[in-house]
């Protein structure tokens, strides 16, 4: 999928579906104050709605071929399209060639952003909107707001749709906008949340085993609280295990845990047989 499927916004967007908008013709944008020249297209792009979650590449990388490598076998019009990404696009052509020529250059930039958001650069600058919270927040009630992460299902272009990446929950959601939903997940990739992680490990928050527990009236249901103990003894055998051999186990409340150790063994209102499965209480009476 291109790019060109989020662009459904206002005449300032570049090459929406509905009508084709010479890149010439477009209104105007007010430039940064730090902005260079070859800068425009760019600038034009990340500012287009729908494309909140793409940074900008720096000139100099995209000017460098080798990391172009392979992709004009990736993108129709490869040549046109990185003269009009790089601004020093001069052919005249008709309306229909200029919308075939956007419509690959943005799928080119998609490219190339996936290439470059996992250099030191990249990373810095996807960090800032990290931070800002520019890619949404965990939808998670435990997770409370924790920023998310745009990721690739597939490094495969035209595959898979972008989801966003909860480090706290380690779980992925779809992006609550439609513009959003529909972008190529390639563009992004399967590693790029991952190595942010491995630079900036101050980064990983710790995880928590704070869940919901069903209740009627204040009791417990009673086979989700079979479960969730069940979940729990396992949880912490495994954790003991880490423990043991001094691994870090990542969990904010180890330490209440290890306070509390001493009492869960002496609970045995519900217990595991010899498989790991929760035995009801009740189907224990008479049995010597």
């Amino acid at each position: 999928m291109s790019l060109s499927e989020t662009d459904t916004t206002s005449e300032s967007t570049v090459g929406s579906d509905d009508s084709c908008v010479p890149y010439d013709s477009l209104p105007h944008l007010p430039l940064p104050t730090e902005w260079e020249p070859g800068q425009e297209y760019a600038y034009r792009f990340i500012s287009s709605r729908g494309n909140e979650y793409f940074c900008e590449i720096d000139e100099e990388y995209l000017t460098d071929r080798f990391n172009l490598t392979n992709l004009n076998t990736e993108v129709q019009y490869y040549q046109y399209a990185l003269d009009l990404i790089t601004d020093v696009f001069d052919l005249d052509c008709d309306d229909e060639m200029r919308e075939t020529i956007e419509k690959s250059a943005r799928h080119l930039y998609g490219l190339v952003h996936a290439r470059y958001i996992v250099t030191t650069r990249g990373l810095a600058k996807m960090l800032e909107k990290y931070k800002k919270g520019d890619f949404g927040k965990c939808p998670r009630v435990m997770c409370n707001s924790h920023p998310l992460l745009p990721m690739g299902p597939s490094d495969i272009p035209n595959l898979k749709p972008v989801k966003l990446y909860c480090a706290r929950c380690e779980d992925l959601y779809n992006p609550k906008s439609s513009r959003h939903a529909t972008i190529d997940g390639a563009y992004f990739g399967t590693s790029f949340h991952n190595i942010l992680f491995q630079v900036y490990p101050a980064l990983v928050p710790q995880k928590s085993t704070e869940r919901y527990v069903p209740r009627v009236y204040g009791f417990k249901v009673h086979a989700a609280a079979a479960l969730i103990r069940w979940q729990n003894t396992r949880r912490d055998e495994m954790r003991r295990r880490l423990r043991k051999n001094n691994v870090d186990t990542g969990f904010k409340d180890d330490d209440e845990c290890d306070d509390l150790e001493d009492e869960d063994e002496d609970e045995d209102d519900i217990g595991v047989d010899e498989h790991g499965r929760p035995i009801d209480p009740e189907a224990m009476v008479g049995v010597a």
